[in-house]
């Protein structure tokens, strides 16, 4: 009997191409560039009804849409500009100058600066996960690191808060400094370390809150990168095992000229943010209050990345000090954190999660107090890192040594590795923070509902009701604005925005003596420079309107020396000018202001003045312009008679 014959198997053309597909899913490289492309397109679905929310009167008015800088797009006056100013009290030319390509690009358009922000957002994530997956050798892991990064609701600040473009700029050439230190470590040379160097800096220009770097590439060599010499050579198993591991002193000098530009930045940023006003005084808030409010501002972020809920845009510092029991509390919390962390200090991961938290946000704690707030979403940018990376390390060193496990073939060195059975507790755990993400940028829609809300889960929020204050009052409902102000009184009677903004309100209604007494309050308080020259701006006003114009013409020369730019100071001084019959003075000074700050009622007081110096077909020219292109023609020359006559 014959054997039969061998039957030939042949795969069907889409057995193949599964084969051709799984065999594509093995390679390390492609295998990571799938998840990168997953992550990205997962950050741009959770956040994309961003593209709905418009600016805030919160920063974006200085950042964007009244900055002439910004709007006039990237020139090379906004160039320079950008390199020499400390305006927002800070000093960030890269962040200036992104925003100014948005408007060069796309006007003032919300819908495009926000998602600018999103894709940097998208962008960073990915960045994180490729470091963690390279630093490590871990790819899923550093991926569900990097998409708790991407998702979790407090960084939602960061990125649909259009002004907080320096926030996700700043953490993108960070990131990149970072993937440059490990591709240094693993063979050190001076273009390699030149590199670190110039991403460094650009983070710096950008934001200054990434001045802890040198001290979290410490944290780096000793893990996960095993740089430090140490007794002990049994390290955690890491992509990184065969790199040269050298003296703590070595490292040191190594990184030596990044906490030389760590210094030079933090130097720069003091001085910003004096010239700014940002800096509260020593009687403001006392270094004991300080003190205490760093330590509860540690327990509040761990809080928050746990249990992220209520988040708003801003906390306000307290103004008393804190119960013993709250600090004993936050302290014991502290310390207990850290002795388990030290107890567990064969899990080197612990450490440097726990360091990277604390260490990262030192700058951010207020011990130099920069503004009212107490804590801020944004300021976990960075340190909410070394938490991502200690949990997600520990839960999974801990399943991985029980039997709840299923087998994936999808190994970044190309072997098998595990995924345990939380991984559809892990995937469930990324949706419920990427549907509180997508809740939290609805906050971010507009000024009115943005700062509602604000009031309505904080309390003694002074600063909110200035801010909804103001937007009410642009907007004719006086009587509104009116009681916010004096809320935000009630609840600190010092509070110079409030009483600068009521002495407004009380001006308008003909309550000139009293708007002046407040004028003159916040003028001789004010530490910054744009308040105290709106103060004495205001105060020349209403000198003016009381007719007396030597008082008034005082007041408007000291806003012009705190800021030259105050173009209703130099109106002042015009309409000032033009009652003395100094008509060429009255030109000068309504031609400057027309320069810094285009009106149609500035441009109506120049023709007239020089209509009366004899300029008639000059005047001529600009009135008929002026008629042409005002909104509301008739309303700016009331108004502009209205100034002459001294009302």
């Amino acid at each position: 009997m014959s054997s039969p014959s061998p039957v030939a198997i042949t795969k069907s053309p889409a057995s193949g191409r599964a084969s051709s597909f799984s065999t594509f899913l093995r390679e390390p490289e492609k295998h990571a560039l799938i998840l990168s492309l997953l992550l990205f397109t997962v950050v741009l679905v959770f956040y994309s009804p961003i593209t709905r929310n418009g600016f805030l009167n919160y920063d974006d008015d200085a950042y964007i849409t009244s900055n002439p800088h910004i709007r006039a797009g990237l020139t090379w006056p906004t160039v320079k500009w950008a390199f020499t100013t400390y305006d927002a009290a800070n000093y960030h030319p890269l962040t200036w100058l992104s925003h100014a390509l948005d408007c060069q690009l796309f006007g003032v358009n919300a819908a495009a600066h926000h998602e600018g922000n999103v894709l940097l957002q998208a962008a960073n994530a990915v960045l994180l996960f490729l470091l963690l997956r390279a630093a490590t050798g871990f790819t899923w892991r550093s991926l569900f690191v990097a998409a708790v990064f991407a998702l979790h609701p407090v960084n939602v600040e960061s990125v649909a808060w259009a002004a907080e473009r320096k926030n996700v700029l700043s953490m993108f050439f960070f990131l990149l400094a970072l993937h440059a230190y490990v591709w240094y470590a693993r063979r050190p040379a001076v273009r390699r370390y030149a590199l670190i160097v110039f991403l460094f800096v650009l983070a710096l220009l950008s934001k200054p809150q990434v001045i802890t770097f040198p001290f979290l590439l410490f944290l780096l060599d000793y893990w996960p990168l095993g740089r430090w010499r140490t007794k002990s050579q049994e390290d955690e198993t890491t992509s990184a095992r065969s790199l040269p591991r050298l003296s703590m002193g070595w490292l040191f000098v190594e990184k030596i000229p990044l906490l030389l530009l760590s210094i030079a930045s933090a130097i720069i940023t003091m001085k910003a943010q004096r010239a700014g006003g940002a800096i509260q005084s020593l009687a403001q808030y006392s270094p004991l209050l300080r003190v205490e409010t760093a330590l509860i501002a540690y327990v509040r972020y761990l809080g928050k990345a746990f249990w992220p809920s209520n988040l708003v845009a801003l906390y306000p510092h307290p103004t008393r000090l804190y119960s013993a029991w709250q600090i004993g509390a936050a302290l014991l919390l502290l310390i207990l954190i850290t002795a388990l962390v030290l107890r567990a200090r064969d899990r080197r991961y612990l450490i440097v999660g726990w360091l990277w938290f604390l260490g990262s946000l030192v700058p951010m704690l207020g011990l130099v107090q920069v503004g009212a707030q107490a804590i801020a979403d944004r300021y976990a940018y960075i340190p909410f890192i070394g938490l991502f990376v200690m949990m997600t390390r520990l839960v999974a060193d801990w399943t991985e040594t029980g039997s709840w496990r299923v087998r994936f073939a999808c190994s970044p060195r190309g072997g098998e590795s595990y995924a345990n059975w939380l991984a559809i507790p892990a995937v469930t755990c990324l949706l419920l923070l990427g549907t509180l993400t997508r809740a939290q940028v609805r906050y971010w829609h507009d000024t009115q509902s943005f700062w509602e809300r604000t009031l309505a889960l904080t309390e003694n929020n002074y600063i909110a009701h200035d801010t909804l204050g103001e937007y009410l009052a642009e907007r004719g409902q006086t009587d509104e604005a009116a009681a916010h102000f004096s809320a935000a009184l009630a609840i600190r009677p010092d509070d110079l925005p409030a009483n600068l903004n009521l002495a407004t309100l009380e001006a308008n209604r003909g309550h000139l003596r009293s708007a002046i007494e407040r004028y003159e309050f916040v003028a001789s308080r004010a530490a910054d420079p744009g308040l105290r020259a709106a103060a004495f701006g205001n105060l020349g006003t209403a000198y003016r309107e009381l007719n007396e114009p030597a008082r008034a013409k005082d007041c408007f020369e000291k806003a012009l020396d705190i800021d030259p730019r105050r173009s209703m100071a130099m109106i002042g001084l015009g309409l000032i000018a033009q009652n003395n019959g100094d008509l060429p003075e009255a030109v000068r000074q309504y031609s400057h202001a027309m320069a810094i700050e285009p009106t149609d009622v500035g441009y109506l007081l120049l023709a007239q003045a020089l209509q009366l110096e004899g300029h008639t077909e000059e005047a001529k020219a600009i009135s008929e312009r002026v008629a042409r292109m005002a909104q509301n023609f008739a309303e700016a020359q009331a108004t502009a008679n209205a100034l002459l006559s001294g009302k």
